[in-house]
């Protein structure tokens, strides 16, 4: 299964990475560098090793995490300028950042490596702060496997992917001995941030005890099969706006929008327990209004995140972009959405900013969803 795994999110993370590498690396437009070069820059072409922990750290001490509780002035508090703070933490949020590593000398990135770790705190700080709203913020560093890893089948690449995996789950294991047990419990990832969720929830969560505490699990920039994957999840697919207990999942596209690239990798692919792939609709939870499969103007749109040349601020621009749920399951965007920078996907694919897109309207879903599941305990 870990094989199938790795091959899976191989074929899946083929361009996203590539997109990745040039949103972080520098901007040289997609049709400069050909995708082998790419990979000849960037798989490394050492055997794997383990890279070893700090000795005598662990994921008790504060210097394995971006965010939690304890930190102070940490990435996931930032707020934009004209965004309102939350009614105060009700909620304990674990959230996953996605590859910030890219460089091809080593399969998984060292936690002492400056830049990658500057990258992940930027993530942390323009996607898991849409949650500082409701809850305390549990934001691991981990070893991630290095992008190149999801460019090819090698070996090297599971093993760099598991390495990656053990860590989140070593994470999550001190986030639920520290977090509070009466408070509910809110899942986010994005990209190898959601592959590791998305691990997370059927190895490790499907039967824990606390699989009832979960008011969300934000599975963003991940596909969901419902046929091949959702069955075999922990939590259902959320239908409706303000459904607690329930996963959500969207794949950003603007128009014309050409998946095809996605879909002929993706069918080629099964779910955990080898149910094919092949033509299965993928989940769609609108992030405009909550609800599965259906569309909203830009009218909805509460506020997107515009991003600065570094990354390292944004503006904050409502009603910037309308959303609907397409053919397959994908979120389109409309045809003119604003100006994020020149880091799109082939086949107009706005992966990049499937968090920033919809800020707000995330921030207002997991207060929506956060009140359902408090008032649902309150009955019981």
């Amino acid at each position: 299964m870990a094989k199938h795994r790795s091959s899976c999110a191989t074929r899946f993370l083929w361009l996203v990475a590539i997109v990745t590498f040039l949103v972080i690396a520098g901007g040289i437009a997609y049709r400069i560098l050909s995708p082998y070069l790419i990979r000849w820059v960037t798989i490394p072409t050492a055997e794997f090793v383990e890279l070893p922990k700090q000795a005598g750290v662990t994921y008790r001490d504060t210097q394995l995490w971006f965010a939690r509780p304890d930190i102070p002035n940490n990435p996931a508090l930032w707020l934009p300028q004209g965004a309102e703070p939350g009614h105060g933490p009700r909620a304990s949020v674990f959230f996953i950042h996605p590859t910030s590593f890219l460089e091809g000398s080593a399969w998984n990135a060292p936690l002492d490596d400056s830049e990658s770790q500057w990258r992940a705190g930027i993530f942390v700080r323009s996607q898991a702060s849409a949650f500082n709203g409701v809850g305390t913020i549990w934001a691991p560093k981990y070893r991630q496997a290095t992008f190149g890893a999801f460019l090819t089948d090698q070996e090297n690449a599971r093993r760099a992917l598991d390495l990656a995996y053990r860590d989140v789950l070593a994470a999550y294991e001190e986030f639920i001995r520290q977090a509070p047990r009466d408070r509910p419990i809110i899942l986010a990832g994005h990209s190898q941030g959601s592959l590791h969720l998305m691990r997370l929830l059927q190895e490790r969560i499907r039967g824990a005890p606390e699989a009832n505490r979960i008011a969300a699990a934000y599975v963003v920039g991940w596909p969901i099969s419902l046929t091949a994957d959702l069955p075999f999840l922990p939590l259902p697919p959320c239908q409706r706006a303000g459904q607690a207990g329930c996963i959500l999942s969207w794949m950003s596209f603007a128009e014309p929008a050409d998946p095809a690239m996605i879909v002929e990798t993706w069918d080629a692919t099964e779910g955990p327990t080898g149910l094919p792939r092949d033509e299965t609709a993928m989940l769609c939870v609108n992030p405009l209004t909550g609800n599965a499969g259906d569309a909203a103007p830009a009218e909805a749109n509460r506020g997107t995140l515009i991003p600065n040349a570094d990354l390292t601020d944004a503006t904050f621009q409502p009603q910037a972009v309308p959303a609907r749920c397409g053919e397959r399951g994908f979120l389109l965007i409309g045809e003119a959405p604003p100006e994020l920078g020149g880091y799109v996907l082939p086949g107009n694919n706005y992966h990049v900013y499937d968090y920033a897109l919809f800020w707000a309207n995330i921030r207002a879903d997991a207060e929506a969803r956060l009140a359902t599941f408090l008032n649902r305990a309150s009955e019981r």
